[in-house]
């Protein structure tokens, strides 16, 4: 399982550990947008974020539940930054690897555009996104069995150290 704040890497390095490793990959966000016929982006602006949080919920809950998940199964799981928030999904990452992705506010916001100048944008972005992480960081931190830095890492050397990481855990 692949945790972390946006931007983090979790799609892209989580594909290419589940490679490395021979397993299958599953991204929540791309199977909730699959289940909603639109992009996650998408479900927030017209659903709402209580609407995504659920159809994330299911996603998580079907691919780690206890029938033909992944927990039986093994895999790759990059799941969403915020699904940690919900009790229920933390119970079911009880026992399993968890790798969270450590990365800092400011490479967030440059990976995720928010660090160039711009037209003063309402609702202050970057403030949202800085207490978002505040808010979440304490809960990755206690349900990572496994933390990797990801600042000033490439997504290959990312996934070796992952993969490697994981083939020696018991």
């Amino acid at each position: 399982m692949l945790i972390g704040p946006p931007g983090s890497g979790k799609s892209v390095v989580g594909a290419l550990v589940a490679a490395s490793l021979g397993v299958q990959f599953t991204d929540t966000d791309a199977e909730v947008g699959a289940v909603a016929g639109k992009p996650v982006g998408d479900i927030f602006i017209d659903d709402g974020e209580e609407a995504f949080r659920a159809l994330e919920r299911q996603a998580a809950a079907g691919v780690l539940g206890e029938h033909g998940s992944l927990r039986e199964r093994g895999g790759v799981l990059a799941l969403g930054s915020g699904a940690v928030l919900d009790d229920g999904i933390q119970r079911l990452l009880d026992g399993l690897p968890v790798v969270y992705l450590a990365t800092d506010f400011g490479t967030i916001a440059r990976r995720i555009g928010l660090d160039a100048p711009r037209v003063v944008i309402p609702g202050n972005p970057r403030g949202r996104l800085r207490a978002m992480l505040e808010e979440r960081r304490p809960v990755y931190e206690r349900l990572a069995s496994i933390t990797v830095q990801t600042d000033e890492k490439d997504p290959e050397e990312l996934a070796d150290e992952i993969a490697a990481m994981i083939g020696a855990a018991p």
